[in-house]
Order: C-alpha cells, then sequence, then structure tokens
C-alpha cells in the first residue's frame, strides 16, 4: 500500500521555523523526484521545491529562495522541508508530491496545516 504521510505542520509566529516531513512507502521512493506543494485557501496549488532522485538537482518557487530548504533522505524514504522567516502569507496546506519521471506515475499525501501567525 502506498502512502505519503506529512506532518511537522502547525501555527507558528511570523519569522519562525518549522521543519515538515514525508514519510513514504509502499514503492522505490529513491526512484521518485520528491516535491512540496501548498495550497492557500482560494488559491490555485502551487509548486514550493523539489529535489531529484540523485540529489542533483534542488528548484525552488523563486519567492521562496533563500527561506526553503529541501532535502531527503533515502535510507530513512523520507523528504523534509525545512521553512525558515515565515510570513503570514506562508500559510497553506503543505502536500507532499512523489513522481516517478519515466512514466508520471505519482502519488500524493494528505496534507499538513501550516499556519503563520501571531
Amino acid at each position: 500500500q502506498v502512502q505519503l504521510v506529512e506532518s511537522g505542520g502547525g501555527l507558528v509566529q511570523p519569522g519562525g521555523s518549522l521543519r515538515l516531513s514525508c514519510a513514504a512507502s509502499g514503492f522505490t521512493f529513491s526512484n521518485y523526484v520528491m516535491r512540496w506543494y501548498r495550497q492557500a485557501p482560494g488559491k490555485e496549488r502551487e509548486l514550493v521545491a523539489g529535489i531529484t532522485s540523485g540529489f542533483s538537482t534542488n528548484y525552488y518557487a523563486d519567492s521562496l529562495k533563500g527561506r526553503f530548504t529541501i532535502s531527503r533522505d533515502n535510507g530513512k524514504n523520507t523528504a523534509y522541508l525545512q521553512m525558515n522567516s515565515l510570513k503570514p502569507e506562508d500559510t497553506a496546506v503543505y502536500y507532499c508530491n512523489a513522481r516517478r519521471l519515466i512514466d508520471y506515475q505519482e502519488y500524493w499525501g494528505q496534507g499538513t496545516q501550516v499556519t503563520v501567525s501571531s
């Protein structure tokens, strides 16, 4: 059974930090590009960051560079998103996505809520 389980979301004050985790199971994690997306109320889902299976390429939404860092641990089948200097506009549900490039097979997690508010 394929699962992507996000954790680490919550309420944080502006300027604070959170680390999201995405634990994968049921598929060969190292064969998949891992991505984080987010969706704020009333807005479309947007790509936040991605990391290739071989760690060769990380990419970020331009507005997030320098604040967010994506990483992965293939031994633990887990991807991470370190979020620093959080702003109220970062408030959203954050989703983990796994995509295999050879055939675009993909999986989604259920999402974790991040709320940035004082």
